[in-house]
């Protein structure tokens, strides 16, 4: 049977729904419930039950409105008690009920893998990319809680900017990027759980929970996929779903699309940087708008501030944009971005060049690979200038490379993003569903969760090397110099023997 029939059969089954449907606890504290929600909605339709553990304050989960997931909401009266009270409060909730199949959770606390031991379940991690964890546990997250540890020489460090084609120099500083990390890293969270040791009896430490979970297996999930990481090294319970979000456009308002339509042969570029950031001060603004109005496209422009002075036609300001929507139009020629993961996968599925602005956290980094990737160019909010934003957009929409990656659904980067022989959104669904099933998936387990930090280092086995080296050395050493002192003695005494017989023939001839 040939492969294309054995996937089509294999995806008719996945389609078909679950022939066993588990029961899953998730724990979102972060605004990754986006991308966990539209998991949780799959999982829900193939009639698995979910436990969302949410906070009062939470964002594009919609606890209040009718839905299949059943929400267990932490009431707090500010964000401060929230974080301050937040692990206590989930591990009660979840407590309550035993009979879960699996636990879901972000990076950011340790409360869902507390929650995971007590009840004695596999759970899932999902992080946004491989080196990185927004939180006192920085990088390191996966490199000693994952066991993943690839070399500074071509991985670069989450926050340098850096790719993977390093100069030396650039090579010195992620080496002490990595370096610092690391050392961070261990003072900042490898500390015993006192609330693991309350419950459990023992104590223990974050990555301890994290990695060996009591030899039970875990899935990452990593929220991108080679069309966005650089390549690298990876484990077996390493899952890329980068883009599962991402889907085709719907059609505009109408008052939008009469606009799009306006812009005729030129296009429009779509302009938007982020949920989190709707204004910008006056000077910036109307910097930005002054570009802007040079260009001949119509531009749809995200932002709620003050209306810019210098604001030209070809502009309209909005409070929110369908950004998909907008990307996936056949009129859209770039699009100015922050930089962050869900509208640069957005970018990539529809084949949309980039102009990023950078702000922020993991954005500077997505940026660069991107940047290396031939997709966009970056630019430094800090410095910004009408003249850097103008060339800038000429060049995504004027510059054949990038008239022609366009022209082919955005080259090589939207074509390994669309070719994949099982869509990101399934494969996550899938995993979840094995996790569930098999209670885990412990064929995946790597063997270093059980080791301890100087065996995994492999500590001891140099330190019995070098103690055996030294050994021989030492009596090498001893025996060269007792030989020595042995042929030194040995040498006097053929000496003194010599001179005793030349005195008794002396004396016997006189």
């Amino acid at each position: 049977m040939s492969e294309k029939w054995t996937m089509a059969i294999l995806l008719l089954q996945f389609c078909s729904g679950c022939e066993f449907c588990g029961k899953l606890l998730v724990v979102v504290l972060r605004h990754e419930t986006l991308n966990v929600k539209i998991i949780l909605d799959r999982l829900t339709e193939r009639g698995h039950e979910i436990t969302v553990l949410t906070p009062l304050y939470t964002h594009f989960i919609e606890y209040k409105k009718s839905s299949l997931l059943n929400f267990k909401v932490i009431h707090s009266p500010d964000i401060k008690t929230l974080f301050e009270n937040s692990n206590n409060k989930f591990i009660d909730l979840a407590l309550k009920e035993t009979n879960y199949s699996a636990v879901f959770m972000g990076p950011l606390m340790p409360c869902g893998e507390l929650v995971a031991e007590m009840l004695a379940v596999p759970f899932v991690i999902t992080l946004r990319v491989i080196s990185r964890v927004t939180s006192p546990v920085g990088s390191m997250n996966v490199k000693d809680c994952g066991k993943l540890s690839p070399l500074p020489c071509y991985v670069p460090v989450y926050m340098t900017g850096l790719t993977d084609r390093m100069t030396f120099l650039e090579r010195v500083k992620n080496t002490m990027f990595s370096i610092v990390k690391y050392f961070s890293f261990n003072i900042s969270v490898y500390f015993p759980s006192i609330i693991l040791y309350f419950y459990s009896g023992k104590p223990t430490t974050l990555c301890e929970i994290m990695g060996k979970l009591r030899g039970k297996a875990q899935i990452w999930l990593i929220r991108t996929y080679w069309d966005f990481e650089f390549p690298r090294p990876l484990l077996p319970n390493f899952e890329f779903v980068g883009g599962l979000h991402c889907k085709p456009a719907k059609p505009l308002p109408k008052e939008m699309e009469e606009f799009v339509q306006s812009s005729g042969e030129n296009g429009i570029v779509v302009f938007t940087l982020g949920s989190m950031i709707t204004n910008l001060p006056e000077e910036k603004a109307n910097v930005i708008a002054s570009a802007l109005a040079q260009i001949p496209q119509k531009v749809l422009w995200r932002f709620a501030g003050k209306k810019p002075d210098n604001l030209g036609p070809n502009t309209r300001l909005y409070d929110w944009i369908p950004q998909n929507d907008l990307l996936g139009h056949p009129k859209t020629k770039a699009f100015v971005t922050h930089g962050g993961t869900n509208g640069i996968y957005e970018a990539i599925h529809h084949g949309i060049p980039m102009v990023g602005i950078p702000l922020f956290a993991d954005q500077p980094d997505n940026l660069a690979h991107m940047k290396a990737k031939g997709a966009a160019v970056s630019l430094d909010f800090q410095t910004l200038s009408s003249t850097d934003l103008l060339n800038a957009l000429r060049m995504v929409i004027n510059n054949p490379s990038y008239k022609e990656k366009k022209m082919t659904t955005f080259g090589t980067n939207a074509q390994i993003h669309h070719d994949q022989l099982i869509k990101p959104l399934d494969r996550a669904d899938l995993w979840f569903e094995f996790i569930m099933y098999h209670k885990g998936a412990k064929h995946l387990s790597l063997a270093a969760h059980n080791l301890t930090w100087f065996q995994y280092h492999s500590l001891d086995v140099i330190g019995f090397l070098l103690a055996f080296v030294a050994t021989a050395i030492f009596l090498v050493t001893k025996c060269w110099f007792s030989f020595q002192k042995f042929g030194k003695n040995r040498k006097e005494e053929n000496e003194g023997i010599e001179q005793r017989t030349c005195t008794q023939i002396i004396i016997k001839c006189s």
